[in-house]
């Protein structure tokens, strides 16, 4: 059971700062307060490895077929940073959706291996998006480790003991089966998580999948069934969804033109770009910038 006070806290935290609707950073380093007064559209974006708390309403969450639902007092677990599409389904003025994220620590994580345990692994437990309902301990976990972010002091002294607590008792979760992979260097999880990485940081380039096969020391056929259980796609359409989504939030808030922005995340034809990106969100690029520029004005 989530505590009223907590429900309270949380949300006056996010009006004060004027994050409703978008989150707002607390006193504890990757930690993150969130609350909203009424649902939203399906949203694309990237979720980065992260665990949230509901405490009140509910969200769902698309990896291409796979659909998460999760709402007050489940615990979602993202051990990969993945494409996904996600909006609030249960928030009202009266009861509005509010919860607590905190970044994922693998470093903090894989300093637990030895502490963990058995836990039983089952196939059921290997998402790299999941959730579940919370026990009772890691909910007062995230309440105290909230309540230090009042106190900068208490905050420095005592955030790291909590955070290690919370990976602990997310690591022992039914649903942190992978995160649990993580934990092995050499696991498919863990070399999917560096081509992960190396993709982000050359998503504008033209990569070659059969060379980031070879930097995982997988054959291609191993690698494209390891990459898509992780992230649901492929990597050439993962690239693809990063340069949309960039090319999203540079319409959105720079004077770039469309040709421009197409060019900034990659792209070699701004037709192309145009084509992709409507058939993505919706609307064509031009449209994306004018509706920008309309809400800021």
């Amino acid at each position: 059971m989530v505590p009223e006070s907590l429900i309270s806290d949380v949300f006056r935290h996010v009006e004060k700062a004027g994050g409703l609707g978008i989150g707002c950073e607390t006193g504890v380093d990757g930690l993150f307060a969130v609350a909203n007064v009424q649902t939203t559209e399906c949203t694309a974006s990237f979720y980065e490895p992260i665990m949230c708390l509901v405490l009140q309403g509910a969200k769902e969450a698309c990896m291409r077929d796979r659909i998460v639902r999760y709402g007050a007092g489940d615990v979602l677990i993202v051990s990969h940073a993945i494409p996904v599409e996600a909006a609030v389904i249960r928030a009202s003025p009266s009861e509005p959706y509010a919860a607590l994220a905190l970044q994922l620590d693998l470093a903090l994580a894989r300093s637990l291996y030895d502490e963990i345990g058995d836990v039983g692994e089952t196939q059921d437990s290997l998402h790299s998006l999941d959730a579940a309902a919370s026990d009772a301990a890691l909910i007062d976990a995230m309440h105290r480790l909230f309540l230090l972010s009042k106190d900068p002091v208490e905050a420095r002294a005592l955030a790291p003991l909590v955070l290690k607590e919370i990976h602990f008792r997310l690591l022992r979760a039914r649903h942190g089966g992978m995160l649990r992979q993580l934990l092995h260097h050499d696991s498919p999880a863990s070399r999917i998580s560096k081509t992960i990485a190396t993709i982000r940081g050359n998503y504008k380039t033209n990569i070659a999948v059969a060379e980031l096969a070879a930097e995982c020391g997988m054959s291609l056929s191993a690698f494209h069934e390891h990459f898509k259980s992780v992230t649901a796609t492929t990597p050439l359409q993962y690239q693809k969804e990063l340069r949309l989504l960039e090319a999203r939030r540079l319409l959105s808030s720079s004077g770039l033109s469309v040709a421009a922005a197409a060019y900034e995340v990659g792209y070699e034809s701004p037709t192309q770009f145009s084509r992709e990106f409507s058939r993505k969100f919706g609307l064509s690029p031009k449209s994306q910038k004018s509706e920008a520029r309309s809400l800021a004005g």
